[in-house]
């Protein structure tokens, strides 16, 4: 089984579905891919995953959010990371021209970043995936 999902959005909303569908398929033995393309490119910056927020007005229950997600056991957006690479079956990437129009180094991106790719590369991946996502 092979998952491709397009991460464009850096919101508590998106990435935590994100995050949640790859961990678990990780765990589950398949191969997941995550493209991180546009606003989505923010969570795999340096710190970006702890500074995700509620998106627009919702934005001031993000603390409230947070408490219901620690309240209920379900693990923070680092967490879920590191288990998605603790299955070793989910690679993720940052998209090139994303970085190129945003100004982002390659630097500023987390190690757990695999490669940096263009959407070519990335549609090469996803074509023969079983489940494809844009979140």
């Amino acid at each position: 089984m092979k998952h491709a999902y397009v991460v464009h959005s850096g919101t508590l909303d998106k990435l935590y579905p994100v995050f949640m569908l790859a961990s678990t398929g990780g765990a589950m033995d398949a191969e997941v891919h995550l493209f991180f393309t546009f606003w989505g490119l923010d969570a795999v910056k340096k710190g970006g995953l702890d500074k995700a927020k509620l998106p627009g007005i919702m934005s001031v229950g993000t603390g409230m959010m947070n408490g219901k997600i620690k309240k209920v056991g379900v693990p923070s957006l680092p967490e879920l990371l590191k288990m998605c690479r603790d299955t070793e079956n989910v690679k993720i990437y940052a998209c090139s021209t994303t970085m190129a129009m945003m100004d982002v180094k390659e630097e500023e991106l987390i190690d757990e970043v695999d490669a940096i790719v263009g959407a070519a590369t990335f549609l090469d991946i996803a074509m023969d995936a079983n489940v494809q996502m844009f979140i």
